[in-house]
């Protein structure tokens, strides 16, 4: 089964949203959603996983498309919005009974009932995904075999930077950011 993630739209219902104010911080905020998922999806769901966001008005450069932690990661470069690269994906999408899509917005939910998908709202879809990690953690941690839950807390991540330093993320585990300078800025206005 596939899942197709409106990008934004599941940000802006989970709340999840990087540190800091200013430039940059969508970005942030857009990565820290990318890895939540990683880290609360199953590795065999990742590798079926693409989240569209939007790419307005995006600085030049940007790939149409970026593999973030084996999520697929598309941008809606050549498009109006992303509800038209979404339309887009479910169209041509050889097993849509097999697909979920994860989206508040009625319109791509019409799109993905007409080809006979599942299509689900982003802060239903996001409380299931935490309610499954609670049992896998509650399970581990009878077990022992006990993980952090992620996104960490303000005060978690203060205390990991304090141990480690604050590494800039282009510089992490040498891989480059997926997200340019300024990219979706114009988002924040």
């Amino acid at each position: 089964m596939s899942l197709l993630i409106d990008g934004y739209n599941l940000l802006h219902a989970t709340g999840i949203f990087g540190r800091g104010n200013g430039r940059g911080s969508l970005e942030r905020s857009r990565r820290a959603l990318l890895n939540c998922l990683a880290a609360s999806l199953s590795p065999d769901v990742v590798a079926r996983t693409t989240v569209v966001f939007d790419a307005k008005e995006c600085p030049p450069g940007l790939p149409p498309q970026v593999s973030h932690r084996g999520i697929n990661v598309l941008f809606a470069r050549d498009y109006v919005e992303a509800d038209e690269l979404l339309e887009e994906l479910i169209r041509k999408d050889s097993a849509p009974r097999e697909m979920t899509v994860v989206s508040s917005d009625h319109r791509i939910q019409r799109a993905a009932h007409r080809r006979k998908a599942s299509a689900v709202d982003s802060d239903q879809w996001y409380a299931e995904v935490l309610r499954q990690r609670a049992q896998r953690n509650a399970h581990a941690e009878q077990t022992g075999d006990r993980k952090p839950s992620l996104p960490l807390s303000d005060r978690e991540v203060d205390a990991w930077l304090a141990e480690f330093g604050d590494v800039p993320p282009d510089e992490q585990d040498g891989i480059s950011d997926p997200f340019p300078p300024g990219y979706g800025e114009d988002l924040l206005e």
